[in-house]
């Protein structure tokens, strides 16, 4: 049997650059008193790890692995959310790579970089807890939500990653997937909370 010549297609000029996009880039939405709007691309990565692996890992990623439900700890562009007794969430908007720095922890654990699959969205103003509230079953108030606090939860159908950075912002993060319907949702729920 004669074998087929196989053609190998030609190689891209090596000044060819491909520009990557990050899903709805610059879409935004406000109320009178709410504002929606996609958060620049971060570094992310899922952490996994035993209770004798957190002070290694606090000093690797320099901040302090919360070790209490619903909570966070933040430094220096930075933030940890407890989402589980071995698990967090770590977000780096300041230009780090997390990822790497866990590598530096001489301590067992996972650390899976997963930057390109979650989208962020901040919701804040005067109406920003009423808009999250119009999808998630959650008590968002201040007493039982206060700043700081984190949860794994869901938004009407999907499932996001709440944050509350301040008392009147919250960010939400999602798979990008599911991000058109997150956004729709927010949007139309602060349109809902300007009212």
């Amino acid at each position: 049997m004669a074998k087929a010549a196989v053609k190998k297609p030609a190689s891209a000029p090596a000044t060819a650059l491909v520009e990557c996009r990050p899903a709805l880039a610059g879409r935004e939405a406000s109320g009178s008193n709410v504002k929606v709007s996609v958060l620049p691309p971060a570094e992310r990565i899922s952490l996994r790890a035993p209770e004798a692996s957190v002070a290694a890992l606090s000093r690797a990623l320099g901040v302090t692995l919360p070790q209490k439900p619903k909570t966070s700890a933040s430094k220096n562009g930075r933030t940890v959310l407890w989402l589980g007794p071995d698990e967090w969430f770590v977000i780096d908007e300041a230009g780090g790579n997390p990822l790497d720095d866990c590598t530096n922890a001489k301590a067992l654990h996972s650390a899976v970089g997963v930057s390109h699959r979650n989208v962020a969205f901040a919701v804040s103003g005067a109406g920003a807890q009423a808009t999250v509230s119009a999808g998630c079953p959650q008590d968002l108030s201040l007493d039982a939500f206060p700043v700081g606090a984190c949860s794994r939860t869901v938004l009407g159908k999907s499932e996001i990653l709440l944050y509350r950075p301040a008392a009147d912002a919250f960010r939400v993060e999602c798979w990008r997937s599911f991000s058109d319907y997150v956004f729709t949702f927010l949007t139309e729920a602060a349109r809902d909370a300007a009212a």
